[in-house]
C-alpha cells in the first residue's frame, strides 16, 4: 500500500505525524512551509524528525512530485491536519502546490482523500467548500474526538481522531477502543 501525507498549516501537526507512525506501507510526505514552523512548537520535533519518518519526501512547491500526477498510482491521501485555506484551495480547484495538486488529482482520479480538518468555529464559507470536497467525494473529517472511551491523556484523544481517519480509509488499527 501507498499513501501520500500532507502536514499543512493549520495546529495539530501531531495528526499527520501519528499517521506516519501508523501506517503500513510506503508513506510520501509533504509539509507545507507554514505547517514546518509549527511543527516544532507544538511538537518538539524538528521537520527533519518528521521527514525521517516518511520513505520519500518532496516540498510543496515541486509540482513534477509523483503525486502530481494522475498516472501515478497510491491508495490514499491524508491531509493531516487541513488547514482551511487548503480546504479552500482544494475546493475551488486552485492547484498551486503540490499538496493542493495531490489532492486535486485524487478528487479527479475518484482515489480516497482524508482531510482531517481542524478550525473551530467555521463560517459559511468553509462549511460550503468542505461541502463541495464532501460532495467531490473527499472525507471531511473534523478533528473531534469521542469520550466513550473515556480519554485519559492527550495521546488517546490523537490517537482517536487518527484511528478514525485510518478507518475512512479501510485501514486496520487499534488505535482507540472501539464501541461495545
Amino acid at each position: 500500500m501507498i499513501f501520500a501525507v500532507a502536514i499543512t498549516g493549520a495546529s495539530g501537526s501531531i495528526y499527520g505525524i501519528r499517521l506516519l507512525q501508523n501506517l503500513p506501507g510506503k508513506k510520501i510526505l509533504v509539509i507545507s512551509e507554514t505547517a514546518k514552523m509549527i511543527i516544532p512548537v507544538e511538537t518538539g520535533l524538528s521537520v527533519e524528525e518528521v521527514y525521517a519518518m516518511a520513505d520519500e519526501v518532496y516540498e510543496d512547491d515541486n509540482l513534477f512530485a509523483s503525486i502530481s500526477s494522475g498516472s501515478y498510482r497510491y491508495d490514499c491521501m491524508f491531509i493531516a491536519p487541513c488547514s482551511e485555506s487548503s480546504v479552500g484551495k482544494i475546493a475551488n480547484g486552485i492547484a498551486d502546490t503540490l499538496i493542493s495538486r495531490a489532492a486535486s488529482v485524487c478528487i479527479k482520479e475518484r482515489r480516497k482523500l482524508v482531510l482531517v480538518v481542524r478550525e473551530t468555529p467555521k463560517s459559511q464559507i468553509m462549511l460550503e467548500n468542505e461541502l463541495r470536497l464532501a460532495r467531490s467525494g473527499a472525507v471531511i473529517l473534523d478533528a473531534n474526538p469521542g469520550f466513550y472511551s473515556k480519554p485519559r491523556t492527550l495521546d488517546d484523544v490523537i490517537n482517536f481522531i487518527v484511528g478514525k481517519a485510518m478507518d475512512t480509509a479501510g485501514i486496520p488499527n487499534n488505535l482507540f477502543d472501539r464501541w461495545e
